[in-house]
């Protein structure tokens, strides 16, 4: 099974604990600071993804750095640490926000650029994304300067990669096919 899909099925059954304990905002929230976080820290990534590191140390960092976090989340990091997925923590909130924006009538666009978006960039993004899935849609702009520039566009299972490092990726690929 893929990380993708597992990812998929803690997600659905977060949000199905979140609506059952009337949770799903405070969830929300929480989820929001987990990508955020992730997104910004590559030592916060290299640790969730780094074998060496015990699970205890792992579930003890993420829990002082979610601190004040709702109850739920506390014990989906535990369960993560527990199964040993962890890594895929980051994932697992994003669709978590897929599936939480879907129950309410709406999609989420998550736009990772090198530089924060410009508010006439971000409406227009807004108007694409709109016409294109016919929803109501928000956007979620996430940094991450090793993209170089361009941007990555996921909404839903959906993903457009014009950043210039996978066009760098591309053209590298190219050139040691063709040796």
């Amino acid at each position: 099974m893929s990380d993708s899909r597992a990812a998929l099925r803690y997600a659905k059954a977060i949000l199905d604990l979140a609506v059952e304990n009337k949770a799903t905002d405070a969830l929300e929230k929480d989820m929001k600071a987990i990508v955020a976080t992730v997104s910004e820290s590559n030592e916060l990534r290299e640790m969730l993804a780094s074998p060496v590191i015990k699970g205890s140390a792992k579930k003890e960092a993420l829990l002082a750095i979610f601190k004040g976090a709702d109850k739920i989340t506390e014990g989906v990091i535990g369960m993560l640490v527990d199964n040993k997925r962890v890594s895929m923590l980051n994932e697992v909130a994003l669709k978590y926000l897929i599936l939480n924006e879907k129950l309410k009538g709406k999609d989420v666009a998550f736009v990772t650029t090198a530089v924060p978006l410009t508010a006439d960039l971000e409406k227009k993004v807004l108007q694409k994304v709109g016409d294109l899935t016919g929803n109501k849609v928000t956007i979620e702009n996430n940094i991450d300067e090793s993209i170089i520039g361009g941007f990555v566009l996921r909404v839903g299972d959906l993903q457009y990669d014009a950043s210039i490092a996978n066009k760098l990726s591309n053209l590298k690929r190219e050139f040691t096919n063709s040796l």
